[in-house]
Order: C-alpha cells, then structure tokens, then sequence
C-alpha cells in the first residue's frame, strides 16, 4: 500500500515537472520568436541610425561595417546646411497638426450624429462616406486640384490642409467608440437641461480619450508622411514639407559616400511621429482592442 502511495507522487512529481518543463520550453520559444520578429522590424530603423553615425570612408566599405568606429553628428549638421530642413521641420508640423485637430473634431460631431441620431437615409449616408476609404488618391488628384486652383489656394498651407480636414475612418472609428455609450446616460443629461454641444463636449468627448489617442496618432502620421498631395500644390520651396525636402536632399546628396547625410535627415524626418507614438501608445492599444468589440 505504502509503496503504491509513493509511486503515485513520484508519478505526480514527474508530471509536474513536465508540465512546468513545458510551460517554460513554450515560453522561452515564444520569447525567441517575438525577438527575432521584433529584431527583423527594426533592423531598416537600427541601420539608417547607424549609418547616420558614419562617416563617409565607412559607407564605402565592402563588406559593409555594420557598426560606426568612431560616431559622429557631422552629417546631421550638414542636413541643415545643404536644405532648409528647419523650416521644412516646422510646415510639415503646421500642416500635420492643423489637419490632426480638424480630422479630430469633424470625425467626433459626425461620429456623434451616426451614432445616436435617427434620420432617414443615416445607414445609406454613412455607408457612402465609408466607400470614399476605397477611392484611390490617383483618381480624386486631379479634380482636387482644379477645385483648389479656382479657390486660389495653390502653393499654401490651405491648400494642401483643406481636402484633409475630414476623414472616413476617423468618422467610422468615433461612431464605434460613441455607439457604446449608453442612451440613458445622454438622456439624463438632456433632462438636466443640457444642450447638444453640451451632452457631445463635456458628456461624450471625455469618454473617447483611447478613440482620440488612436485617430489623432494615425491622423498625425498620414499627414506628416503625405508627399503626393504636398507635391502637387506646393510650388516655392520654403513651403515644402520635410518629406518634398527630404527628395531634393537624396538628389543632391547621389554618391554613397552622401548617404549619411540622407540617413541622418531620415532620422530627424521621423522623431515627431515616434515621439507621438510612444507618448500615446497606451491609449493607441487600448483604442485598437475596443474598436473591434464594438458593435
């Protein structure tokens, strides 16, 4: 009997052990999965750091020096000499941010109307502005361009900012996000006499914080990346955005022995954005993960 009591537990020690064994094999291997992925993504980011770090004798090596001997910051000063990147800096930052805050707002108030107001033809409408996301950019240019040329508006900030300053999917993300806010509680607060704008502004926005960090992160990016567009309307060079200043930097700068001036003007281009990103990714994730239980 005794003897078939210590069989059990070493029987049941063994497969604990196992099992932990396991458990522990799986998450080592998960561990080294999500490294090697993680490290394959940020390999093109790791090598335009490092070659922004070289100097040009170390660009030209074969086979190619992976790390800088000796780093140094020359070529991002450079960038500024060779192209008027600061103020290149700094109409991508209007142009972004002004479009940001519009999107934000505009996608909050239709949001808000798809969402709880009942009218007819709101399904037919909604599904309407959803199928713009399907337009190519190609096809709208050109009359884009005619509309803002007989507005006046070529080769301005407005110009390029005022067929942005709405956008479809921010639309589909708010009224997702506002859709789950309970009737009820926009009910009560009409009874107290609230208005519209008050129920939208000081009931509804303040519940939208992860919906808001996501649009305003996705939003932000587009425009900051956008090149197409910019290129089509801005034509004097001290309106230029960072990515038109960007394309006259890689055709001054043809020879490899330039690329760290290239590289180190890619590292600036994309600070804003990472910086947003990392400010904000914890509402970002929070507003992915809800947009997809919404109903």
């Amino acid at each position: 009997m005794h003897r078939r009591k210590r069989s059990a537990t070493r029987e049941f020690v063994a497969t604990q052990r196992r099992a932990r064994f396991s458990r522990l094999t799986l998450v080592v291997g998960q561990y080294i999965l999500l490294t090697v992925a993680s490290f394959v993504a940020l390999f093109p980011l790791l090598w335009m750091v490092a070659s922004s770090l070289k100097t040009p004798a170390e660009l030209q090596v074969l086979p190619p020096v992976w790390l800088p001997a000796h780093p140094n910051l020359d070529a991002f000063g450079t960038v500024f000499s060779v192209i008027p990147y600061g103020q290149a800096f700094l109409n991508s930052f209007v142009i972004a941010a002004g479009d940001t805050v519009a999107i934000v707002l505009t996608s909050i108030m239709a949001g808000f109307v798809f969402a709880k107001y009942q009218f007819r033809g709101r399904d037919l409408l909604f599904y309407a502005v959803l199928a713009t996301m399907f337009v190519p950019t190609i096809v709208t240019l050109v009359p884009l361009f005619h509309v803002i040329q007989a507005m006046d508006l070529v080769d301005s900030y407005p110009g390029v900012m005022l067929p942005q300053l709405a956008n479809a999917f921010g639309i589909f993300l708010m009224r997702q996000f506002i859709r789950g806010v309970p009737d009820e509680l926009l009910d009560a607060a009409r009874v107290d006499g609230a208005s519209e704008w008050t129920v939208l502004w000081r009931i509804i926005s303040p519940l939208l914080v992860p919906a808001v960090a996501t649009l305003v992160l996705f939003a932000f990016v587009y425009q900051w990346n956008s090149f197409l567009w910019p290129l089509t309307i801005l034509q004097s060079q001290d309106k230029f955005t960072v990515v038109l200043a960007m394309s006259r930097l890689l055709s001054y700068t043809s020879s490899i022995q330039f690329q760290n001036v290239v590289m180190a003007g890619a590292v600036i281009s994309i600070l804003p954005n990472t910086i947003l990103f990392l400010f904000l990714q914890r509402f970002f994730i929070a507003g992915l993960a809800q947009t997809g239980i919404k109903g």
